[in-house]
């Protein structure tokens, strides 16, 4: 089977295996787990920031961030396509009592300064006003776009202008940082705050890692015992995690397999391929997105839809050149 539903479908290596075998571990929610303790202190490192909390999830990391940047009621500024907003179940209202005011980024989903500015709601005694300004890097929904980091900068310093801290969703960002060739730590420079998966293109079998200011971690750890987050000896996930910190530079050989593939399905009938980024390849397909990915799963080539006539696939460790490169070949193979 080639497996192009997602990145987070892989599977963790020996090295992984064995570190966390290995692991030295304790009761994290004292703060005394020492593999993760290096784990959020390597993360906050290569992020830029003060301080990092390990999280079972993705979307626990952006929930986190929203209830502790806000106050009750606020309205948080978000991507009209942003994950926040379509993909994790309401959250922003059910866990920080949020309101979402949405704003179009376009084909890169893309928030600019103006939108910011336009967007924002001053407090008064009748409405609650923006506490949030949450940005999305690289970009799901549009494809695994690369967001440059003087775009993030500009929308970031206009939120800042106005008092509104700001929170990146960087599921995928080292993704985003590979393929603009700058350090994941230029990509957060001006925002307060950041999630980032290691279980998505990095390859560890879970968690993902918030991580901002001293203040803003403290106050995150709470949350995440709130949630139901806090873990105990933990180390044997997270260790895993720090091996997939190694895995950052190899990222680039994901993108160049997204190309192949979305170069090869160009060439098919019936199929128009975006040109990927990053490792995902949205393709617009004459069929509706359901059957078209029934006769390749009937190949046992795998994706998912992303609209009525459009499908994902998804490059990643666990998915070499020759799979990519059969993948083309048995999708063309279903024309006869």
């Amino acid at each position: 089977m080639i497996d192009l539903r997602s990145d987070t479908v892989t599977r963790p290596s020996d090295a992984m295996r064995e570190a966390a075998s290995d692991a030295e571990v304790g009761d994290d929610v004292y703060g005394e787990d020492p593999t993760v303790n290096e784990l959020e202190s390597r993360v906050a490192d290569l992020l830029g920031y003060e301080a990092a909390l390990y999280v079972p999830s993705g979307t626990m990391g952006n929930q986190i961030a929203a209830r502790v940047h806000t106050d009750r009621g606020q309205e948080a500024l978000v991507e009209r396509e942003s994950h926040v907003y379509k993909w994790e179940l309401g959250g922003f209202a059910q866990h920080a009592q949020l309101q979402v005011r949405p704003v179009d980024g376009g084909e890169r989903g893309t928030v600019t300064p103006e939108q910011v500015r336009e967007g924002y709601v001053e407090a008064d005694d009748h409405r609650a006003g923006t506490g949030l300004l949450c940005l999305e890097n690289t970009h799901n929904s549009k494809g695994g776009v690369a967001i440059a980091p003087e775009e993030l900068d500009a929308a970031a310093e206009a939120a800042h202008e106005l008092g509104v801290p700001v929170h990146l969703d960087g599921a995928r960002l080292a993704n985003a940082a590979v393929a603009r060739d700058v350090p994941l730590s230029r990509m957060t420079r001006e925002v307060d705050s950041t999630m980032t998966c290691l279980s998505k293109g990095l390859g560890a079998p879970v968690g993902s890692v918030l991580a901002g200011s001293e203040d803003f971690v403290e106050a995150a750890h709470r949350v995440r015992k709130l949630f139901g987050g806090g873990m105990r000896q933990a180390g044997i996930i997270a260790a895993p995690g720090i091996r997939a910190l190694e895995n950052v530079d190899r990222l680039a050989e994901d993108h160049g397999n997204a190309r192949v593939l979305a170069d090869g399905l160009d060439e098919l009938d019936g199929l128009d391929a975006h040109d990927p980024e990053t490792n995902i390849v949205l393709v617009e397909t004459d069929d509706p997105a359901e059957a078209f990915l029934e006769r390749c799963g009937e190949v046992d080539v795998h994706g998912v839809p992303f609209g009525e006539y459009v499908v994902r696939f998804v490059t990643h460790w666990d998915v070499s050149r020759a799979d990519v490169e059969t993948a083309v070949e048995r999708i063309a193979g279903l024309e006869d």
